[in-house]
């Protein structure tokens, strides 16, 4: 097939280009992974696989190349997410990568109103998203315990289980490391916020702990 320029195709290069900075401007200033230049990019490139499947497979029947798009941006956005102990980061902009890619191949398949529905539905979850958590604010938070204690005083970890479990602290035990006749055992619980200053005070006054942390 004879390649050939059509101005059509520039109107949607230069919607994906738009499309790519105002999803891409709020990770930007937020200072994350991947701001305004890679989802910028990602949105104008599956514009182009978009255009580019169309244009082979014709009108009533597109090539599979844009479907290979949504398995691709999968690894890309794999890459924004980050796993620090139980804490997991990144999760948001691996969506808006994975929605610029379904955006740019929208606006490949000339789907302009489609993809603005769904771009200004984004834009709305995620402005007000913070508004919502404040008023629907959970008073249970998730902690990591790190604790260190002497070999030879292993019994005080079912003393500390049975004290977290009087004040209604769910506790799990996560991992235990033997070194140098220390043990380092690693807690997840979950407790209220008033909680938080009784636990400081009881875990300060048992000696035996060489350190703790949460």
């Amino acid at each position: 097939m004879m390649d050939h320029w059509e101005i059509f195709d520039v109107y949607k290069a230069l919607l994906a280009v738009a499309a790519g900075i105002i999803l891409g401007l709020e990770r930007e200033m937020k200072d994350k992974v991947a701001g305004l230049k890679t989802i910028t990019i990602i949105c104008l490139g599956a514009a182009l696989f978009g255009i580019l499947s169309y244009r082979i497979g014709g009108e009533n029947n597109p090539t599979q190349i844009a479907a290979y798009v949504v398995s691709g941006v999968g690894f890309i956005g794999a890459g924004a997410i980050f796993k620090d102990g139980f804490s997991i980061s990144g999760l948001t902009t691996a969506g808006i990568i994975w929605l610029a890619a379904a955006v740019g191949l929208s606006i490949g398949f000339g789907e302009f109103y489609l993809a603005a529905t769904f771009m200004a539905g984004t834009l709305i979850i995620i402005f007000i998203t913070p508004f919502i958590n404040k008023i629907f604010r959970s008073k249970k938070v998730t902690r990591q315990l790190h604790l260190v204690i002497a070999r030879e005083n292993i019994e005080i970890k079912t003393d500390i289980f049975s004290a977290l479990h009087n004040e209604g602290v769910i506790a799990e035990e996560k991992k235990i490391t033997l070194k140098d006749d220390k043990l380092e055992i690693l807690l997840e619980i979950v407790l209220s916020e008033d909680k938080i200053k009784w636990l400081l005070d009881y875990l300060l006054s048992i000696k035996s702990i060489y350190s703790f942390s949460f």
